[in-house]
């Protein structure tokens, strides 16, 4: 089922940016399997870190990798770790995250609109 519409002013106040994985770190603390994943979102920004629940990812395919993240959601204290942003992806119906990717070569702080 569709959620409910919202105003474009809504949409357009998140901060969409693309950026490069720096790193995935274990994060055996967290309730659920995660990785520690730090992000370069480019000068503008500069590096940010997440908890993010994509372990079917291998930590080795990840770095280097180009994503999308939404950065201006707020910080979340999740098991002790400080969650700077919401990494993005599409979630199947097994509820497999599967991070969404961009074409060419997009440098880290670019917007996504």
């Amino acid at each position: 089922m569709a959620k409910p519409e919202v105003d474009f002013a809504s949409f357009a106040a998140l901060d969409l940016r693309v950026g490069r994985v720096l790193s995935v770190d274990a994060f055996p603390e967290a309730r659920h399997p995660a990785w520690k994943v730090s992000v370069d979102f480019g000068p503008a920004v500069g590096t940010l870190r997440t908890s993010a629940q994509v372990t079917n990812y291998a930590a080795a395919d990840l770095v280097g990798r180009t994503v999308v993240g939404a950065i201006n959601l707020g910080a979340r204290r999740i098991a002790g770790f400080r969650s700077e942003f919401l990494l993005l992806g599409a979630i199947t119906e097994g509820g497999e995250v599967r991070l969404l990717a961009v074409d060419g070569d997009v440098p880290p702080g670019c917007p996504v609109g």
